[in-house]
């Protein structure tokens, strides 16, 4: 006569692989589900990258900075924020804090051309033509040659590093009082 009944030890060993990796199979599968993607912007952060980008229009490069790093608060790491406040210091002559928020932005997504784009715009306009040439290189492999991103960054490098802008006050010498 035999015995069709299975002791606990058996139902152990052969159902615990399996709900192990079911369960496995469950944590990744949710845990992929339910990320917000970091590019989908909340609607406040929204609302500020748009004003951001009318005070950018209108010429108010601070105030648009201002709306941009609000935006950034709302939504940390978003590459879209990241990429436009990027752009708006670059406006502002900080090139060096600029290629600080596109290396931000290329940490959430390595193939963004805009960041690319505009690191490389920013590195020649600092005078670091052979690192913006890289970028230029790394471009045309993503995109090719004739890709918007790559004809401006090819237009700045030919352009050169930007004059750098000195106050009169920098240049002006101070009086020397002298005797007679």
């Amino acid at each position: 006569m035999t015995k069709t009944s299975l002791s606990a030890k058996d139902i152990l060993m052969r159902y615990t692989p399996v709900a192990l990796a079911l369960s496995l199979a469950v944590a990744i599968s949710s845990s992929v589900l339910h990320s917000a993607p970091t590019d989908a912007l909340n609607s406040r952060a929204a609302a500020l990258l748009a004003q951001g980008r009318g005070e950018l229009t209108a010429g108010r490069t601070e105030a648009a900075v201002g709306a941009f790093e609000a935006a950034l608060t709302v939504q940390p790491g978003n590459a879209q924020i990241l990429i436009e406040l990027a752009a708006a210091t670059r406006r502002m002559g900080l090139q060096g804090k600029a290629i600080h928020y596109y290396r931000q932005a290329l940490d959430t997504d390595p193939r963004n051309l805009a960041a690319i784009a505009g690191e490389g715009a920013a590195l020649a306009e600092k005078g670091a033509t052979e690192k913006a040439n890289r970028n230029l290189a790394r471009l045309k492999t993503l995109c090719g040659g004739d890709c918007a991103e790559t004809r401006q960054l090819a237009a700045v490098i030919a352009r050169g590093p930007a004059p750098r802008v000195v106050s009169a006050a920098a240049i002006t010498p101070k009086p020397v009082v002298s005797e007679n």
